[in-house]
């Protein structure tokens, strides 16, 4: 938003205020000075009249009229407003306004974020807001199913942490993996179920990942155990298999996990376990980020020889197969493939794959002792620069068909970038792969993903990152990660791109706050309209401690 339209949007939330304070005495509380790394956190509880009544005791007024002076006033506004099928407008302060309609609530605030959006079972009963009223820092909106509260806590992003690791351990730690956590009835989380997925080494690595850092920013001793824990589960996805170097998707413990639905499933010998086969190269990239990470920030003396001993399997598979991943049935999996004879087998994936194996041969020459095994992975590397001009094809990693962006490509790039930047020694190559983490980024800014910008920042070393995009998207993060529906696809706010997205799905051109969009990972589409499934699963909420930790421990995002 420009500094005019702020100044427009200031003036008239002014005009709004006054007609309509005309009416009554403002009901929130006044503002306390916080400090300047608390933000307010937004919350939501449900409940029925009943409750709402015993829980106010006749202290909240529930406005229900919609007066002609407040219409007029609210259409005064120089701003787009998601709806106008307008059933309510009340005033909490002078600078704050609440507009109940037919298909959501909107938060009107004069200056900064002006316009918050409230719809879908994230945030209420029923789409049709009837009634609103105020008690202190929170909104009661009254529906025909029942009350929502919406309460704004100051907060630190250091305590929204602690509730997503206690989130994570309590109903998403599976063997040690970080796993989905089905709803057996939709929102209910005391019916949770996990269950395995595709990418349970992926996940699991990123949240590994995230618990390394805080560990080395804070020294707690539970972020070692999980970060150990979860450790311990990846490296049991390459022993699993009984294939040296050949890493499962994910593993289920026979008569006690929910059987799985689909992909390739192999029996260990003992007939207690199944592990997910068909590896592809997103389980390698999770395999290859995390594995130096706690090698440098957590290990111990006694664990790392077991780490470079993993490394050194993975690697040598890799190089022994002609840059592939090769399964027990003898063929190549689907997607593990880097070689210079394949790598021209999909266009819009060479620079990535070039990608991907330069950094994986980068940690393994920063992890191994075997002095063999180092010249071999050298050897290998210089040969792909040298002979294949591996660098150069990463500078174009990133190719744009108009709207057609394959998200999920993005988070495997920006996860590869980090190590292959934090262990390049040469400046030749560093500038090479500091001009296509440049280019790559360029082109993620408006998506305000911290998660990129702090990769950008940590391997450039770039002193302009956009942090104040990354602590807004932070903030923004629901501490609920239930994977309600949410519909954007009516609103008159959000201009849609003529093009589908690579699934044919209608998308916007900008991108929404992170509160008002499905809840999804970082290889999700944050311009699409729709999404969720109806609160069936949470997300384990790993997508926010990894960018946060990871800026904290660079000394990016502060205390």
């Amino acid at each position: 938003m420009s500094r005019r339209e702020c100044l427009w949007l200031t003036c008239a939330c002014a005009v709004l205020t006054a007609v309509l304070s005309s009416r009554g005495s403002f009901s929130a509380a006044t503002a306390r000075a916080q400090p300047a790394n608390t933000y307010m956190q937004k919350t939501c509880t449900f409940h029925t009249a009943d409750d709402f009544a015993r829980r106010t005791n006749g202290r909240v007024q529930i406005r229900r009229q919609l007066d002609p002076r407040d219409i007029a006033a609210v259409r005064q506004l120089p701003i787009q407003l998601p709806t106008l099928q307008f059933t309510v407008i009340n005033v909490e302060s002078p600078s704050v306004t609440w507009i109940g309609t037919r298909q959501g609530a909107i938060r009107l605030r004069r200056g900064g974020e002006a316009l918050e959006y409230f719809s879908g079972a994230r945030w209420l009963a029923d789409d049709r807001v009837t009634g609103i009223g105020f008690d202190g820092n929170a909104a009661w909106l009254e529906t025909p199913r029942g009350f929502s509260r919406v309460e704004y806590t100051p907060m630190t992003l250091a305590d929204k942490s602690r509730a997503f690791v206690s989130r994570v351990q309590a109903r998403h730690n599976r063997w040690g993996l970080t796993a989905d956590s089905h709803l057996r009835v939709p929102g209910d989380l005391s019916t949770n179920q996990m269950v395995s997925t595709d990418n349970d080494g992926l996940w699991t690595a990123m949240y590994v990942a995230a618990e390394c850092f805080r560990y080395k920013v804070t020294g707690e001793a539970d972020a070692r155990e999980n970060a150990r824990a979860g450790m311990q589960a990846i490296m049991r996805l390459e022993t699993i298999t009984g294939i040296p170097g050949f890493p499962a998707r994910s593993f289920i413990k026979v008569g006690v996990d929910a059987p799985p639905r689909d992909g390739e499933w192999h029996d260990t010998p003992d007939k207690a376990w199944r592990w997910k086969g068909d590896t592809s190269s997103d389980e390698i990239v999770g395999h290859y980020f995390v594995y130096p990470l706690y090698y440098d920030l957590v290990a111990d003396d006694v664990e790392k020889p077991a780490l470079r001993a993993a490394i050194e399997r993975i690697t040598n598979h890799i190089l022994d197969h002609d840059y592939q991943l090769i399964g027990p049935d003898g063929k190549r999996t689907r997607w593990g493939w880097w070689g210079p004879e394949a790598i021209w087998e999909d266009p819009d994936e060479t620079g990535l794959r070039a990608l991907h194996i330069l950094s994986h041969l980068r940690v393994a020459l920063h992890l191994t002792g075997d002095t063999q095994y180092r010249a071999r992975y050298l050897a290998a590397y210089d040969d792909l620069i040298n002979t294949h001009k591996y660098h150069w094809l990463t500078r174009n990693q990133k190719i744009m068909v108009p709207g057609h962006i394959n998200h999920s490509d993005d988070e495997l790039a920006f996860l590869s970038y980090y190590p292959l930047l934090r262990y390049e020694t040469d400046p030749r190559l560093l500038d090479v792969y500091k001009q296509s983490l440049e280019r790559s980024w360029q082109i993620e800014r408006p998506e305000r993903n911290p998660l990129w910008n702090v990769i950008y920042a940590a391997g450039t070393g770039a002193r302009e990152f956009d942090h104040a995009e990354a602590l807004r998207t932070l903030h923004e993060i629901p501490m609920d990660t239930i994977k309600w529906t949410v519909d954007n696809s009516h609103r008159l706010d959000v201009p849609t791109d003529p093009v589908s997205d690579r699934f044919g799905r209608r998308q916007a051109l900008i991108v929404l706050p992170y509160d008002e969009l499905p809840m999804w990972k970082w290889n999700g589409n944050p311009y699409s309209l729709s999404g969720g499934n109806a609160g069936r699963s949470e997300d384990d909420g790993a997508y926010f401690l990894l960018p946060y930790w990871m800026g904290r421990y660079h000394k990016l995002i502060g205390e």
